[in-house]
């Protein structure tokens, strides 16, 4: 004999497994409506874009070969030096093409190599000028991914757009990061 606090528990399960089955069934009608819909999304023609209104832009960016060779001069400047560092190598977007930790490098360095770089490319400007802007206008140092200290150089392309941003951390001066990220981009002929 089923007591009535049994008879309640078993309807309750019922109607949450109903409802359950219901939002299931529901779900995989819209899936399936959907797909019927457009049940071939490859064979419409692609949108073209109108070059001659503007609506497209071109940018440049360093081939992994290039941002490597970059990567490397900077990384055989500090060892010439007896130095430790990290290097990396950003695209115009600060995404991080290269990163090559040297033997010995802190593990701050990683980081901070990849800010700097961002920052320089960012400004268009090498990171120890951008560090001197800070007495104007300190909130610069909030803006998220960014290092204010001497290290990182920018890369231009002809006529002055930024293309890359080589970032060096890890010497025991902002100087020495700096002049080691301007030998990466001496390597590029810049």
């Amino acid at each position: 004999m089923t007591t009535p606090d049994q008879s309640n528990s078993t309807r309750k399960r019922l109607i949450i497994g109903g409802a359950a089955a219901a939002v299931v069934a529901a779900g995989v009608i819209g899936v399936v409506s959907v797909n019927a819909q457009d049940p071939d999304p490859g064979s419409k023609t692609p949108v073209v874009a109108d070059v001659a209104n503007g609506n497209l832009q071109q940018s440049t960016h360093l081939t992994i070969a290039a941002a490597t060779k970059a990567a490397q001069a900077a990384l055989d400047a500090a060892v010439k030096e007896n130095q430790h560092v990290t290097v990396a190598v950003v695209d115009r977007d600060g995404n991080t093409i290269v990163t090559l930790r040297g033997d010995g490098a802190g593990p701050q360095s990683y980081s901070s190599a990849q800010e700097k770089a961002f920052t320089a490319v960012s400004w268009n400007a090498p990171t120890s000028q951008l560090a001197k802007r800070l007495d104007g206008a300190p909130h610069l140092a909030d803006i998220k991914g960014t290092l204010f200290l001497a290290g990182g150089a920018p890369v231009a392309a002809k006529g002055g757009a930024p293309i890359a941003g080589i970032g060096v951390a890890g010497a025991p001066s902002g100087d020495q990061d700096e002049r080691f990220a301007q030998a990466g981009v001496a390597a590029l002929g810049n």
